[in-house]
């Protein structure tokens, strides 16, 4: 497999959100992130307020608009806070938007140098699906702490809870639009087709969804897309869109080298995960083979397993981070898996679909 241009890592996801502040708190105080950098009027920015939040390789970014009429406060508005763009890492934001721009995709910010005493930052941006935002972040001539107009934050980094990489991206689309999307991924980026998943492999008694991931050459970049499937009642795709008010992101998978660990210490912070009843644990051994961790520990924090001919994986979700039934967090620790808990897809729809009956909307 090999891209159209090199895409190094996700270099960070962006969120638009109400109050970056105390957003910045909550994944400080839930999720164990640092605040390493910060933009708004101490800093000369007049029109929005960043925080920059970090974790092992993780990076997200908190914006805020300072005034209703900026275009962040629409997106909010219709949205909710989000995630409204996915940043990728390359080492030519100018080639690499002209390759997709060339092959059909819509500029959104033309190829921009910003610049400050710690040097040259080369970025440029696309159009995705809903208002989501593709961005190309070229940092090799830049040494300061985040972007020109940020200054780092006299803080101490705190310990973390161990998570270490964005490892995929979900996104949700509308009926119909997957196919659209795999195949612009495909023409502007070079992307493939790492596995797909029907509305057999994943569905309940009451609705269904249909899933492909899509992956650049490396591997390093995992953006599963989602659309709804017809079915008796409202799909967890539907619900989304309907209170996103459009395609969006669903979710983010983090990862972790020690999952037992990681959630014991997020439990305890208060991040609330998806409930998985216990029968969820009976036979589990016979079922996914011999694993490292404890059973009973694993049913106890609520930690699903599955395996592929890689070896296994371990992954919880938390329920959603907003008070619309929209983004949520996927923590996973890879032993060997390249999968996405295909064993795993009927409890977890399971799961939210007693969330969402709670919430009134199955």
């Amino acid at each position: 497999m090999s891209d159209f241009f090199p895409i190094l890592c996700f270099d960070h996801l962006e969120f638009y959100v109400g109050n970056a502040k105390q957003a910045a708190s909550f994944y400080e105080t839930l999720f164990g992130f640092t605040n390493t950098a910060y933009r708004g009027l101490a800093t000369g920015s007049r029109k929005v307020a960043s925080y920059v939040m970090e974790q092992g390789a993780i990076r997200f970014v908190l914006s805020t608009p300072l005034s209703p009429d900026h275009p962040i406060a629409h997106r909010i508005l219709k949205h909710g806070d989000h995630i409204a763009v996915i940043a990728l890492a390359v080492p030519d934001a100018v080639q690499a938007y002209k390759q997709v721009t060339a092959r059909g995709a819509i500029g959104a910010i033309p190829p921009t140098i910003a610049e400050d005493e710690s040097g040259l930052m080369h970025y440029a941006a696309i159009h995705a699906f809903g208002d989501v935002l593709i961005k190309f972040v070229d940092r090799h001539a830049y040494e300061g702490v985040f972007a020109p107009e940020f200054r780092p934050q006299p803080i101490a980094r705190n310990g973390g809870v161990g998570l270490q990489t964005i490892d995929h991206v979900v996104s949700n689309l509308e009926l119909g639009a997957m196919e659209r999307w795999v195949k612009f991924f495909a023409e502007t980026m070079g992307f493939q087709l790492l596995v797909q998943f029907d509305d057999k492999a994943i569905s309940t008694e009451y609705s269904a969804l249909m899933s492909k991931v899509m992956q650049n050459g490396s591997g390093m970049i995992k953006l599963p897309i989602n659309e709804p499937a017809i079915g008796k009642r409202t799909s967890q795709i539907q619900e989304y869109l309907d209170y996103h008010q459009g395609p969006g992101i669903q979710h983010v998978a983090l990862s972790t080298k020690n999952m037992i660990e990681t959630v014991m210490q997020l439990h305890e912070a208060g991040v609330n995960f998806l409930h998985v009843p216990m029968t969820y644990y009976d036979d589990l051994d016979a079922r996914i083979g011999k694993i490292d961790e404890p059973i009973d520990q694993l049913a106890d924090l609520g930690i699903l397993v599955d395996r592929d001919q890689e070896g296994y994986l371990l992954q919880i979700f938390t329920q959603p981070v907003e008070d619309r039934p929209t983004l949520f967090f996927e923590i996973i620790e890879r032993r060997g898996a390249q999968s996405f808990g295909e064993g795993n897809f009927k409890s977890l729809f399971e799961a939210i679909e007693r969330e969402q009956a709670l919430r009134g909307n199955l």
